[in-house]
């Protein structure tokens, strides 16, 4: 018992015990890559095998001490190379690790998938243990001539090696699971194969190539790829914050292979960026359909100042005139003023109805308006067109003031673009150098039409391209105000008294392009 109490024994077991976990960490690798290539129900059973196996090699070897002790002595000389039986096997083990690790890596590359149904796409059993057992040869040579390197005493190596698999046993589940659900880990794995292949290849040439290095190696990739794993896992954190229907919508527009000019790199080309499989229309209109929920009323609804509305208190004889002049077919009647409305009338059943002596006031209390908050959901917005029965719902504001009207065709042009009436010109023109838009421009259409999702980023007070440039100013701008904004320009072109009436859009990185062709 004079042994338990000896310090340098204790203190060899516990540097052997490392030393053999350290130098078993491949081959706990390289089980778990292989019995990945099994049905889901046999993998545990070969992990188990392949690590007993391991096990039960180790302590054969260590057993046949002074026939290892032979393997180092040369058996035969080519050129300037003795060859071993030890170099031998490392030959062919290095040999055998880069096969396997190149054919493993090449599936992993190719992505090619196992076959779900059972044993149909999966490899042998057996043939796995083969492989098992031929890659425990070699790291069991490996570690065995490492622990008779390290100590004299049989005993306190056998005890080293037997801790040591069974920490590596307990360990491997967890590890073997990790591995399988991080590819990119898998890959790093294989990597790792390929560079211990080289080394005993090296080594069976005499080249040898001190551990420090590989371990120096690998401990710097884990290192790296503790960092990709870190950030991918707040990644995901960040992304299950957002709700579903957003995270639905990226997708999408991920699959839709949408990408903005603010994205493009000086180096890009645009066509490599364009959709193979999806239309500009397409694209917009998927784009107006996910984005729809997230829009506010006032995005959608045409503004109180566009709207053509009659004052009862007028002439039969104006009220007429105005409803031939306007190609709209359904009008708000207001007795007075906008605010004190009245009810929404169909102008060919208004004209019939005065030309038979009805009074206009009565005619459109009759056909009463539905009024809602501007506040309301835009998806909530179309249960009241469905109750106003295609005509149109007014919108209020907390004091009471109209603010604006919705009607189907409003949230069709939130979907699918403009439909510009007669007596309307387009919202957006476009030129060879920029854009020309009108201050009312809706600040989601702008968007779509300048292929870009930054400008209504974190500003749902603002619903028009002139209340994005009036958030902008400290002070009423003037015709000539240049803004500059999330890498473009806006200058203000025309003002109608306070009212931004058109803006002109470049882009910069166009604008500066263009200055250098010039």
């Amino acid at each position: 018992m004079e042994f338990l109490i000896d310090p340098s024994i204790w203190v060899g077991l516990l540097t052997l015990i490392l030393l053999e976990i350290i130098l078993g960490i491949d081959n706990v690798v390289f089980v778990a890559i292989l019995s990945d290539k099994l049905p889901l129900t046999k993998r545990e059973r070969a992990r188990v095998v392949g690590l007993s196996l391991a096990l039960i090699m180790r302590l054969g070897l260590l057993s046949l001490i002074s026939w290892i002790v032979t393997l180092i002595h040369p058996l035969f000389t080519v050129g300037a190379f003795s060859f071993s039986g030890r170099d031998l096997i490392l030959l062919l083990g290095g040999v055998f690790l880069l096969f396997k690790a190149t054919t493993e890596l090449h599936e992993r590359l190719e992505n090619k998938e196992h076959d779900s149904s059972d044993g149909g796409g999966y490899a042998s059993f057996w043939a796995v243990v083969v492989q098992i057992v031929i890659l425990d040869a070699v790291f069991s040579l490996d570690a065995v001539i490492t622990a008779v390197g390290m100590v004299n005493n049989l005993p306190v190596m056998m005890t080293a090696v037997v801790i040591a698999m069974l920490i590596m046993l307990l360990a491997s589940r967890s590890l073997t699971r990790f591995i399988n659900r991080h590819q990119t880990v898998v890959v790093l794995c294989l990597s790792f194969l390929l560079m211990i292949g080289l080394s005993l290849i090296a080594e069976g040439f005499g080249f040898y190539i001190p551990k420090s290095y590989l371990y120096a190696a690998i401990g710097f990739s884990i290192l790296i790829e503790m960092l990709n794993q870190i950030a991918r896992r707040n990644f995901i954190k960040n992304q299950s914050a957002k709700p579903m229907r957003e995270r639905t919508a990226e997708a999408i527009m991920r699959l839709m292979g949408n990408r903005t000019q603010l994205d493009i790199g000086e180096d890009d080309s645009a066509e490599a960026f364009k959709p193979a499989h999806f239309a500009d229309e397409e694209r917009h209109m998927i784009t107006g359909v996910l984005s729809l929920a997230s829009r506010t009323l006032r995005s959608v609804m045409t503004p109180r100042n566009e709207i053509t509305w009659l004052n009862c208190q007028r002439p039969v004889e104006e009220l007429r005139a105005t409803l031939m002049e306007t190609p709209h077919n359904m009008f708000p009647v207001c007795n007075g003023e906008l605010d004190q409305l009245i009810g929404i009338v169909r102008a060919k059943d208004l004209m019939a109805a005065v030309s038979h002596g009805e009074h206009v006031k009565a005619y459109a209390a009759a056909n009463s308006a539905i009024v809602v908050p501007e506040t309301l959901d835009v998806l909530k917005l179309l249960e009241e067109l469905r109750r106003a029965r295609g005509s149109m719902v007014m919108v209020s504001n907390e004091f009471g003031v109209i603010q604006g009207l919705v009607t189907p065709l409003d949230v069709l042009e939130a979907i699918a673009g403009e439909f510009p009436d007669e007596d309307e010109t387009p919202e957006i023109e476009i030129h060879n150098e920029g854009w020309l838009a009108k201050g009312s421009t809706d600040l989601h259409a702008l968007q779509q039409a300048l292929d870009t999702q930054s400008l209504a980023r974190g500003r749902d007070d603002v619903a028009s391209l002139a209340g994005l440039l009036l958030s902008q100013c400290d002070q009423m701008p003037v015709e000539g105000t240049v803004l500059i904004l999330d890498g473009w320009r806006f200058t203000i072109r025309q003002m109608v008294e306070y009212r931004i009436e058109q803006v002109w859009i470049e882009h910069l990185s166009l604008r500066h392009c263009a200055e250098k062709v010039e």
